[in-house]
């Protein structure tokens, strides 16, 4: 069995959320996993795994607004507190003869992996940019080449690249693996149905959404307002994981942004999509995009109360594609990297 160091983004949930499932599989083969994290990566996995605290690398946002000149500078401030953090995790690879390195986009841990000449394996969907061939709307094209520089900066040269998507796509190089989407098992588990609701969600408080939704002949269950209770056709809900999992098993479909983790479950159920990305975080942009182009819902960066109800009434055929939606669960993602394991071992 291998010793692994296991490096999780900590920004958002995403990241850990997956993790935790991966991590759950290697331990239950019998690794011994040691996880480097930070912030909600922290948070969500200390209490089942054995995890360490390093630095994270964060975005910049202003104004619901990715800034990537800000998140240079920002980070760039902070080099001190990281070079700190590749130090320990130095000390950590000796003392506890590591094997080998999986990054899901962390870049300490990945950078660790190679000093000290280990195998770096990386999970995680934000390769599909630089290692598949895809398509994206050319009026981002400033965007997607920022998104790339900052993806090839993350996690370089990795032995192996295990790629997540809700879509196929060729890939590029050799030492890359397209996969389905790595799943929680209580979505794996879930049994979806079709309630008289929309589930709505933002990361930060939209109130010209609100607005929108508020002059469309629809209920609509919204989380990330920052407020609770009912005003008019719209029941604003506080912040809860089990309140939300039963919103969104039972939603009639799906308005949010459009995070790669909550619209893989969403389309997983059986959910359309309205995709309102966050502004200028192009990997919520080209999401949104590739779940329009692949007939699972609709996408507008300023949706109205026409573009809302155009997607409600197109429910029926997103459905209908919706019918066919690969769910594979985790199987592969698991037997490749268990091969992977094994060799590099």
């Amino acid at each position: 069995m291998a010793n692994i160091l296991y490096g999780v983004n900590g920004e958002g949930a995403g990241h850990s959320t997956r993790a935790k499932e991966v991590l759950s599989h290697l331990v239950a083969r019998g690794h011994s996993v040691l996880v480097a994290s930070f912030d909600r990566g922290l948070r969500n996995l200390q209490e089942q795994f054995d995890v360490t605290e390093i630095f994270g690398f964060r975005f910049a946002y202003m104004n619901n607004r990715v800034r990537y000149k800000r998140t240079v500078a920002k980070n760039l401030i902070t080099v001190p507190h990281a070079t700190r953090s590749l130090a320990r995790l130095k000390d950590v690879v000796a003392t506890r003869k590591i094997d080998l390195v999986i990054t899901d986009f962390e870049p300490l841990t990945c950078h660790v992996g190679h000093r000290m000449r280990l195998p770096v394996i990386s999970i995680d969907n934000q390769h599909c940019l630089t290692n598949a061939v895809v398509s994206y709307p050319k009026e981002y094209r400033r965007d997607a080449a920022a998104a790339k520089l900052v993806t090839r900066l993350m996690t370089p040269s990795a032995d192996a690249y295990l790629i997540i998507s809700f879509f196929a796509a060729p890939v590029r190089k050799a030492n890359t693996f397209l996969f389905p989407p790595l799943l929680r098992r209580e979505i794996l588990e879930a049994v979806p149905s079709e309630g008289d609701s929309v589930l709505v969600y933002v990361t930060s408080p939209a109130p010209a959404l609100a607005k929108v939704l508020r002059s469309v002949r629809c209920q609509f269950v919204a989380y990330g307002f920052a407020r609770e209770g009912q005003d008019g056709n719209i029941l604003y809900k506080k912040p809860s994981l089990e309140g939300f999992f039963r919103d969104l098993v039972t939603a009639r479909a799906v308005v949010a942004n459009s995070g790669f983790s909550l619209v893989t479950e969403a389309l997983h159920l059986g959910k359309p999509y309205l995709a309102v990305p966050v502004s200028h975080q192009f990997e919520q942009i080209f999401n949104a995009y590739w779940l329009e182009k692949s007939g699972y819902g609709a996408y507008w960066t300023e949706p109205n109360k026409e573009r809302v109800e155009a997607f409600l009434y197109n429910l029926p055929q997103y459905r209908e594609a919706l019918s066919t939606y690969s769910r594979e669960g985790n199987t592969a993602l698991f037997n490749k990297l268990d091969a992977l394991i094994a060799g590099y071992s």
